[in-house]
């Protein structure tokens, strides 16, 4: 279905949100009438999210932007068990207090992101573990453990990929899909959720939870997916060889967080423009037409507009100052990611790894050997090379033409 009635659907169609809805007339004809509450939960393994979680914030964004409620659910209690979707292996058990850490850090950027209150289509933000970790063994038996069947939780992907690999799986991480539907029903009964959302990977599960509340309460309940979000190139979003793209400041600089946009694959910019910015539909398809060199115009907004959003306005202006400085005037821009070598100096190789240029010292000795690196503008190819600066001064280093960072002592 593609003519929809609901702004909440047309838009999230037009920008391509849309992969999978469990009653896309249904869901649409409500949207249409009435203020839908909807949400998407996250579990608070880190003290941020990183950008393969910014599609479906995101979507939270267009819910409240088409007039409706957006519930942020943090995964205070489902956390202390594990998502055991697309793992071969148990998460590690987090404290109390590095979840609940976890859980402040994540909230600044649904901060930006989202506008929170009281009204009726303002973002609230709950924890599941005000629910969850009050439930007796025994009642959740009872309550919830009757609606589902072992054969039908065998048969979920989660669990039938790990069983196939002959990867151990506990009985703690068999019962998250539980606490995950029982989280639909509950939202449902306390705080009106007609919707819950997702990646492609979660329809199981959300269709789970609207079953369940259909037993449980005879609820009409819908579930909507996103694409699994892949780069042109076939990579999983949110991952670099030097890591995750974290959302937060103080998990990656903002520098770093903007480069990561205005590097991406010529054929993911109007992608990525009408998911993660508000830009105009009519000026994406503008910016997505331009050809040869000016497609760098339109990884710079779309790098603009992607951090302006996450991180502020000082932010994406200081990056792309920044930026400008050091590839335009061949001077090293003050939001460059820094690195003190100490009096002694450090190895060519280290400083390029220590920096997160390279992966490893074996990558770094190969970008060293291809002519990749230079020290203020001198080639270095050697691995030994001792990286030793004067107390006080700096040197520019570079790898290739899109990672420069500051050397310091």
């Amino acid at each position: 279905m593609s003519n929809y009635t609901s702004d909440l659907l047309r838009l999230l169609n037009e920008r391509g949100y849309i992969h999978q809805v469990t009653d896309a007339e249904g869901l649409d004809a409500l949207a249409a009438k009435q203020i839908v509450p909807g949400y998407i939960g996250f579990d608070a393994t880190a003290p941020s999210l990183h950008i393969g979680s910014l599609v479906q914030i995101m979507m939270l964004r267009r819910l409240q932007q088409t007039g409706h409620k957006p519930i942020v659910l943090m995964g205070g209690g489902t956390t202390r068990i594990g998502d055991p979707t697309g793992r071969d292996e148990s998460r590690k058990m987090l404290t109390d207090a590095t979840i609940d850490e976890n859980i402040a850090g994540i909230r600044t950027v649904f901060e930006r992101l989202l506008t929170f209150g009281d009204g009726p289509t303002d973002a609230v933000m709950v924890n599941n573990q005000d629910w969850l970790g009050g439930l007796g063994y025994i009642e959740m038996l009872q309550k919830v453990g009757t609606h589902f069947t072992v054969n039908r939780m065998l048969s979920f992907d989660s669990v039938r990929l790990r069983l196939e690999r002959e990867q151990p799986m506990t009985f703690l991480e068999f019962n998250y899909m539980i606490l995950q539907g029982y989280d639909f029903r509950y939202l449902s009964q306390e705080m009106g959720a007609r919707l819950q959302m997702g990646g492609s990977d979660q329809w199981g599960n959300i269709v789970n939870g609207m079953e369940l509340g259909r037993r449980m309460d005879g609820s009409e309940l819908f579930g909507l997916t996103t694409p699994l979000l892949t780069t042109a190139d076939g990579a999983k979003m949110g991952k670099t060889a030097a890591g995750a793209v974290w959302l937060n400041e103080a998990q990656l600089p903002s520098y770093d967080f903007w480069q990561y946009w205005r590097n991406v694959d010529d054929r993911d910019v109007g992608r990525f423009l009408r998911l993660f910015t508000d830009l105009d539909l009519g000026e994406i398809a503008r910016l997505e037409s331009l050809e040869g060199s000016e497609i760098n115009h339109a990884k710079t907004v779309l790098a603009n507009e992607v951090t302006r959003l996450v991180r502020g306005d000082e932010a994406a202006t200081l990056a792309e100052r920044t930026a400008a400085e050091t590839f335009a005037g061949g001077g090293a821009g003050a939001d460059l990611p820094t690195l003190d070598v100490g009096a002694d100096g450090m190895r060519i190789g280290a400083v390029l790894t220590a920096l997160g240029f390279t992966a490893s010292n074996g990558e770094a000795k190969r970008k060293l050997t291809e002519g990749a690196v230079r020290l203020d503008g001198e080639a270095v190819d050697d691995p030994a090379y001792l990286v030793t600066i004067a107390e006080g001064a700096e040197s520019k280093l570079s790898l290739g033409k899109k990672k420069h960072a500051i050397i310091r002592r």
